[in-house]
C-alpha cells in the first residue's frame, strides 16, 4: 500500500518537527510548518479514504475540487470520530496561512501561535499541538 507508506513518512517528519525542532527553536514558523505537514498528511489519507469508500460503493462522483471531496468524506465518515475529528482539524490546517496570526513567547517555553479561526481565538501551543497529534495518531491507526 504505497499511499500508506507515504502517509507514515509524512507523520515521521511531522513528529520530528513537533518533538525535536519545536523543542529547540520554539518558533511559530515551526508550528506553522508542522500544521502544513499535517495538512499534506491528511490530504494523502483522504485519497486512501476515498478509495475505501469507492470499494464500499459509498462514493458518489464529485467535482475534483478539494472542498467537494472533503464535504463528501465528512458525510461518509460522520459516525467515525477518529476520521471526523481529523477532517475537522484539516480545515484549520488548510486555512492556516491566510488566517490572522499573532506570535507570542517565541524562543521561550510558552511559544504560542494565536490564530483567529471562525470568529474564535485558538491558542496553538505545545499542549494544543499534542492534542492535535493524539487526534492524528488515532486517525492513522484507523487508516491502517
Amino acid at each position: 500500500m504505497a499511499g500508506m507508506d507515504n502517509i507514515i513518512k509524512e507523520k515521521i517528519s511531522a513528529d520530528h518537527l513537533l518533538y525535536v525542532s519545536l523543542k529547540y527553536t520554539k518558533t511559530c514558523d515551526v508550528i506553522i510548518n508542522l500544521l502544513l505537514r499535517w495538512k499534506v498528511m491528511i490530504e494523502m489519507a483522504m485519497d486512501v479514504l476515498i478509495e475505501k469508500a469507492k470499494k464500499k460503493k459509498k462514493w458518489k462522483p464529485v467535482p475534483d475540487a478539494p472542498r467537494a471531496r472533503l464535504v463528501q468524506l465528512e458525510k461518509i465518515y460522520a459516525s467515525v470520530p477518529d476520521i471526523a475529528d481529523a477532517l475537522e482539524l484539516y480545515e484549520l490546517f488548510r486555512d492556516i496561512e491566510k488566517l490572522d496570526k499573532i506570535r507570542e513567547n517565541e524562543f521561550r517555553k510558552g511559544v504560542n501561535l494565536k490564530v483567529t479561526y471562525r470568529g474564535e481565538t485558538v491558542n496553538i501551543n505545545l499542549d494544543k499541538l499534542k492534542e492535535y497529534s493524539d487526534v492524528l495518531e488515532r486517525f492513522i491507526s484507523y487508516l491502517k
